[in-house]
């Protein structure tokens, strides 16, 4: 049994600092072990006192009776390192800390929270600033959490951590009120050595565990949690996260409550779906995603049946699935056929969507054969059963009605209560039938269900396709290339450029406009100015007869406004026919990305991009480049929108591709890099790379392959 586990389920715990008073927080740990049943040894410690709770209270951690697995460590900031010390020279397997002040409140807490580091050595740490963590599978509660004053807790198949304490009490209290199983809760808190990454690592292999919940404010080792997200995909367990900082406020609140890692959320969106992670919009989505895809049951489609005994609250199901791009399609001739064949008179309304038997009454058995008829029809993927206040006069009938349909089939059912009735909620979710109190919530359980589904399938169509990785040119120089240089270093990776002559002069420029057309574009050179067109660099459309001229009053625009004399021109052949793009890379701490987008000014105008994360040893797939564009709000314009040529998408994805291994090979070496525009030429005739960007470091760095800044 490795650390981490004995930490999850110890056998005997010690208590170092604890009090007699339960009302205390330094009182709690020892009174919720007692009352929640732990039945494993535990030692208080503290010298003031000689038993608590009936148990014998130990001077300290040198007079206990035996090395314990845990130690709850409840001094404040100042002296947990000593009690830390004492159970790592002990032996104990691991350390949870209380106690706050470390690295969220500045240098010198991150000073304290190097020296708690030091004193654990090789004894594994939880926090600090921790509320400590709960096995609900086993009955073990590790925590001071006031949520464990209640006296019971639902247990299921829900895994939760948290890098909050006290998100980690709600979650566990708002689980407890709806009747939500969870297995284990933990709070990683400060993570000054255990983190989010190694928990959901552990949890992946817990059986008691089927869904893994997560309340993210950053990522310290990306790297780590990326692996162990993918081993949860591989185990076919959901990860669905609650991450904060979608706004500039919400990061800055979440680098200050622990000290969290910073990153774009855009690279956190690209982690999350390159990793089958499902993001939860909402705080209350966290549990309620989590609690459908508990039931382990598949979504295949998204034609969804909805079942109501109240008209009202069956429209509004209705149109949130509708806008989420679920259908709710009218039952086909056979289904209505049975549905109607259930019903001894005329009242119910069973052949259209919703399936309406309001004026038919609250009656089980109509319930249970409508709810088999719809989960055994060929029509619908799920069913959604509505519970209306009809239902408050026979909660357990209604609930019952619905739990005895699940058995031979593993389509989800789920119920939205429309009245206020919590017991109700409860009570269908303790027998297996997720249950929500609104109808979004219900659509974002479905969602879930869907895209965890859609990842698996993807997954199981086999692996992703990639390409053999190239070699990086030897060197190159160091600093910001010009635009001829940059392109060169996309040419050596597979990235053709347009077709261009650098010139210092207007005779050669002249030659070299007859050699590439009637009209061309002329450029000035230079490795300091990246944004020609800003200062008058770029002219468009010239002709061979003007170009002497227009050269030498680009000469003087540039000197005029940068101070820079220009002795350096490109002459470019003048694209064509192709559609505009942009592909750049993004460095942030969470990672390396690669971004597409539609080129030149539309990129800033609408925002249409998408990006994905780096794999660090391949790149990425062809498969990742063609989802890149068609995730495209524009992709349109690539398939042959209202009759434009079909553009070479495949020559596109071949040159996503590229630049990614270009990323990969350079490593560190390569600072900023970007192609804009990159024209996509019709099908069959590639792509061509127009300007170009790259800013290389100093190639002493040691760069080992995959290595980024």
């Amino acid at each position: 049994m490795n650390a981490i586990s004995r930490l999850m389920r110890p056998r005997s715990v010690a208590v170092i600092g604890a009090s007699a008073d339960a009302s205390k927080t330094s009182g709690r740990p020892v009174a919720y072990l007692r009352k929640h049943g732990f039945d494993g040894a535990v030692y208080p410690v503290n010298p003031r006192y000689e038993s608590i709770d009936g148990l014998t209270c130990y001077p300290g951690v040198a007079a206990l009776p035996e090395a314990p697995d845990v130690g709850i460590v409840l001094l404040g900031a100042e002296r947990a390192h000593l009690a830390v010390k004492e159970l790592a020279e002990r032996g104990a397997s691991a350390a949870i800390v209380l106690a706050s002040g470390y690295t969220e409140t500045g240098e010198e807490g991150a000073r304290r929270q190097a020296q708690l580091l030091e004193a654990a050595g090789s004894m594994r740490l939880l926090g600090p600033n921790t509320i400590g963590l709960v096995n609900l599978t086993d009955g073990i509660t590790l925590s001071a959490s006031g949520a464990l004053e209640s006296d019971a807790f639902t247990v299921g198949g829900i895994g939760v951590v948290s890098q909050s304490g006290g998100i980690l009490g709600a979650l566990l209290s708002r689980a407890a009120a709806a009747g939500i199983g969870l297995s284990k809760l933990v709070s990683t808190s400060n993570e000054a050595d255990l983190d989010m990454a190694d928990f959901v690592d552990h949890l992946v292999d817990d059986a008691a565990t089927s869904v893994i919940s997560l309340y993210m404010e950053g990522l310290r080792r990306p790297d780590r949690f990326r692996a162990a997200a993918l081993r949860a995909a591989e185990a076919g367990k959901p990860v669905v996260v609650f991450k904060i900082g979608r706004s500039e406020s919400g990061a800055r609140s979440a680098i200050s409550h622990t000290g969290a890692m910073a990153g774009s959320d855009r690279m956190y969106d690209a982690l999350f779906q390159q990793t089958g992670v499902i993001r939860a919009t909402t705080f209350a989505d966290l549990l309620d995603m989590s609690n459908a895809l508990s039931s382990r049951r598949k979504l295949t489609g998204k034609r969804v049946a909805i079942l109501t005994s109240t008209g009202g609250a069956g429209t509004l199901v209705a149109d949130s699935l509708g806008v989420s791009g679920f259908e709710t399609p009218a039952p086909d001739a056979t289904t209505a056929a049975n549905l109607r064949a259930l019903q001894t008179g005329d009242h119910a309304v069973l052949d259209r969507n919703p399936i309406d038997v309001t004026l038919a009454g609250l009656q089980p058995d109509l319930l249970r054969g409508a709810i088999r008829t719809l989960l055994d029809s060929a029509a619908y993927d799920a069913v959604a059963v509505i519970v209306g206040s009809s239902g408050l006069a026979m909660p357990d009938l209604m609930a019952g009605a619905i739990r005895d349909s699940l058995p031979g089939t593993d389509k989800p059912v789920i119920a939205y209560v429309s009245p206020h009735a919590p017991g109700i909620t409860s009570l269908l979710n303790k027998e297996g039938v997720p249950a929500f109190t609104s109808p979004e919530s219900a659509t974002s359980a479905l969602q879930a269900m869907w895209r965890h589904g859609e990842h698996a399938r993807c997954h199981a169509r086999g692996e992703r396709r990639t390409a053999s990785l190239m070699q990086a040119p030897a060197n190159l120089p160091e600093g910001s290339l010009d635009e001829a240089q940059a392109k060169a270093l996309f040419a050596g990776f597979g990235i053709p450029s347009v077709r261009e002559v650098q010139v210092d002069n207007a005779i050669d420029a002249q030659t070299a406009a007859r050699t590439l057309g009637e009209r061309v574009v002329l450029k000035f050179l230079s490795n300091t100015i990246t944004h020609k067109s800003d200062v008058g660099g770029v002219a468009i459309g010239v002709t061979a007869d003007a170009i002497g001229a227009r050269m030498n009053k680009m000469r003087d625009d540039v000197e005029t406004a940068t101070g820079t004399q220009v002795k350096r021109f490109l002459v470019q052949e003048m694209v064509t026919g192709g559609t505009e793009l942009i592909l750049g890379l993004h460095r942030d701490p969470l990672g390396t990305a690669i971004l597409l987008g539609m080129g030149g000014v539309t990129a800033e105008l609408i925002n249409d991009t998408s990006m994905r994360m780096l794999d660090p040893q391949t790149g990425l797939s062809l498969d990742d480049a063609l989802d890149m564009i068609r995730e495209l709000k524009t992709h349109a314009l690539l398939d042959g929108f209202r009759g434009r040529p079909r553009a070479d998408i495949d020559a596109l994805a071949a040159a996503i591709v590229a630049f990614a291994q270009m990323a990969v090979r350079l490593g560190a070496r390569l600072v900023e890099a970007e192609i804009n525009p990159l024209f996509v030429l019709p099908a069959g005739q590639g792509v061509r790379a127009a300007d170009g960007v790259a800013v290389m470091a100093s190639s002493l760095i040691d760069v080992k392959p995959g290595e980024s800044l």
